[in-house]
């Protein structure tokens, strides 16, 4: 079960990594909120015809939990990142890794807080050796970079963003029993409404720029990949290992991000890119390990 779930997550930060890539292409091609909207009216588009006959079956259940599937799709589809390629505009690439590698830290916490679910010290060992390995790449081999980071407006509403991705994972434990299919439609849905409002204010701004062919390209990659593909894997990962053990993976993003940079975009490879994926994979492979152990104690046993 645990193996179905690491191919399940490694694909899904493999997609989310270049999700990044695309982001760097899509300057001057796309603006922003029009690539939010636009990819979710083609993730509509595919999944109708998959979804239709789901949805009508399993329509009781969503119109039962309908708050909870908006509350999940409008979290983790929408808002995380309209407000990602918003903070960017005010913060640097390495503010926003490094606060991304919160998340698996503040899983764990909410998870603790809401459900009782307790971890084990190799477990937190494991989140620490992801997020040096995070910090590592993003400050680029150089630990004294950090020392010249700056917050400001974009920092703070990029950690409204990994709450808000945070929640929607452990909120996966709420979402009701019902096909994929009718789920990942269901979600869909529910992002491309809540992106609506941020394109027609894009419009209303001026700031709107219409995609051109490289601009489509990045639209059908982001659509298929990263908004259907890594979605369903990302959710079936959470439901096969659970939202803490699910949410370490996060961490691997800026390091496949920068791995795919180098292969797409041509950028140079470094030696400390490689350590980071050492120490990325490294933490995680010891987070599971303990994990799996404690997974395996009866609940009346755990501490």
């Amino acid at each position: 079960m645990h193996r179905s779930a690491y191919i399940f997550l490694l694909l899904t930060t493999l997609l989310w990594g270049g999700n990044s890539v695309a982001g760097k292409l899509a300057v001057d091609h796309v603006s922003p909120m029009t690539l939010v909207f636009l990819r979710w009216v083609l993730a509509v588009a595919i999944l109708l015809p998959i979804g239709w006959r789901t949805i009508r079956e399993d329509w009781p259940v969503v119109r039962k939990h309908w708050f909870v599937l908006a509350a999940l799709g409008a979290s983790g589809f929408t808002l995380f990142n309209t407000i990602f390629y918003t903070a960017l505009n005010y913060t640097t690439a390495i503010n926003v890794s490094i606060e991304q590698a919160a998340m698996p830290v503040l899983i764990i916490v909410a998870n603790f807080i809401f459900f009782r679910l307790r971890v084990s010290w190799a477990q937190i060992a494991g989140v620490v050796l992801t997020i040096a390995g995070v910090i590592l790449t993003a400050c680029h081999g150089d630990p004294r970079r950090l020392l010249t980071l700056e917050l400001n407006f974009g920092d703070a509403i990029m950690l409204v963003a990994v709450i808000l991705y945070s929640g929607y994972s452990v909120g996966l434990r709420l979402k009701p029993v019902m096909r994929w299919q009718s789920l990942m439609l269901a979600l869909s849905v529910a992002a491309l409404v809540t992106s609506l409002p941020f394109f027609l204010w894009e419009i209303t701004t001026g700031k709107v720029m219409l995609p051109d062919t490289r601009g489509w390209g990045i639209v059908v990659y982001i659509a298929v990949g990263v908004s259907i593909i890594s979605q369903v894997c990302y959710i079936r990962g959470n439901e096969l290992i659970g939202a803490n053990r699910a949410g370490l993976f996060i961490n691997l993003v800026p390091i496949f991000g920068t791995l795919l940079s180098v292969l797409i975009v041509g950028e140079t490879f470094q030696l400390y890119q490689a350590l980071a994926l050492v120490l990325v994979l490294g933490g995680i492979a010891l987070a599971e390990y303990s994990g799996r152990k404690t997974a395996m104690i009866p609940p009346a046993e755990l501490p």
